[in-house]
């Protein structure tokens, strides 16, 4: 007899600083560690798709499993300093 396999599902919750989305809808994976990899892949994405308009900024993730646990959490801090002199400050 062929017993299936399912793989679990993960939601991904974002938040960067000025919007925090709740995912309701996640995707199958092999495991938490591949969840973990998707969280830490998604960081980087969201600082380049969101510039900043300070130099201070905070970028986090946070993994549920299909209980609503949470499983996994990243963050990740933009930091920027001018070292000039600039016009106005």
């Amino acid at each position: 007899m062929k017993t299936e396999h399912t793989m679990p599902h993960f939601f991904f919750d974002t938040d960067d600083g000025d919007f925090r989305f709740q995912d309701e809808e996640g995707f199958e994976l092999r495991s938490v560690d591949a969840a973990r990899i998707e969280a830490l892949d998604a960081l980087p994405d969201m600082a380049r798709n969101k510039i900043p308009d300070r130099d201070r900024h905070t970028f986090a993730v946070r993994v549920r499993n299909e209980g609503g646990a949470v499983v996994y959490s990243a963050s990740l801090d933009l930091l920027g300093a001018w070292h000039i002199p600039r016009a106005g400050t």
